[in-house]
């Protein structure tokens, strides 16, 4: 019986995913079949815990991400969890052998987002390693299905891509980060006096990551590659959109790629891999 249970569960990692995000819903719908549910479980967990840092100002943030620590640890031990969100997260751990600290430097970067308002050039490569190089981990370890030998091979490529994703969001929230949550993520920066040039130093980092990013892609298996390739494309089009736009402009509003226009670049990065010129 219980798995009518683990369907409800990975059914309410889909719909935290389809809700929050319709970038990563669009990407995760070009995986194959048995890969969607396992990307959408790692995406609900990781939202759920961002959401408590982020969101959740009327309650005790401290209190309710250590609470969902422990249930988490507790849940991947016990294999269930009442929590559906986490019973499909540790049915992932356990099922692809996803290494739990792995884990523990995410939770270690939701926790920085409680304490940490101003970043240090050596806290800011902490943060993004947690809150974003090790997701990609997590899913490259279901992309990898225990191929230890092509996980090791693509894990820099996966890292490089997560941490492009991660500052591609910082500057597309730039103005709520600083306004609504007094967070500044990017070192040496005074966002009282942020200018084009400091903002193009930023943008030739990303760039250079998403370069080598797009190596790794085109190594992976065909049942993740078209589903990746389409996030990657996505988030490069935002931050083409990003680069286009004064320093200025961007602190003042946030910046957004239409329904309509991340359509048309599903319909494009298809016809890309039916024509493998990815």
């Amino acid at each position: 019986m219980k798995d009518i249970f683990d369907t409800l569960s990975a059914e309410c990692s889909k719909i935290t995913t389809k809700r929050y995000s319709t970038s990563f819903s669009f990407g995760i719908y070009f995986l194959t079949k048995e890969l969607r549910l396992p990307v959408y479980s790692i995406y609900g967990f990781v939202r759920l815990a961002d959401e408590i840092v982020d969101s959740f100002h009327d309650y005790d943030k401290g209190y309710l991400l250590k609470k969902f620590k422990e249930d988490t640890f507790e849940a991947i031990k016990a294999g269930i969890s009442l929590n559906p969100i986490l019973n499909s997260f540790q049915s992932v751990v356990n099922k692809y052998q996803i290494d739990h600290q792995l884990i523990h430097l995410f939770l270690n970067s939701m926790e920085m987002d409680l304490e940490h308002k101003q970043y240090t050039p050596e806290l800011y490569d902490t943060y993004i390693l947690g809150s974003a190089e090790v997701v990609g981990l997590m899913c490259l370890k279901v992309f990898t299905n225990g191929d230890e030998v092509e996980y090791e091979r693509l894990k820099p490529f996966a890292m490089k891509l997560g941490s492009a994703f991660q500052k591609v969001n910082f500057l597309r929230d730039l103005k709520a980060d600083n306004q609504s949550l007094n967070r500044t993520y990017f070192p040496n920066v005074n966002l009282a006096a942020f200018c084009d040039r400091q903002k193009q130093e930023i943008e030739k980092e990303i760039e250079l990551e998403f370069e080598e990013a797009l190596i790794g892609i085109k190594m992976l298996p065909p049942s993740s590659r078209n589903g990746v390739y389409l996030s990657y494309i996505y988030y490069k089009k935002l931050f083409t959109k990003i680069k286009s736009l004064t320093a200025e402009r961007i602190m003042n509003e946030r910046i957004r790629i239409s329904n309509h226009r991340k359509i048309g670049l599903m319909f494009d990065s298809m016809i890309r891999h039916k024509l493998n010129v990815i």
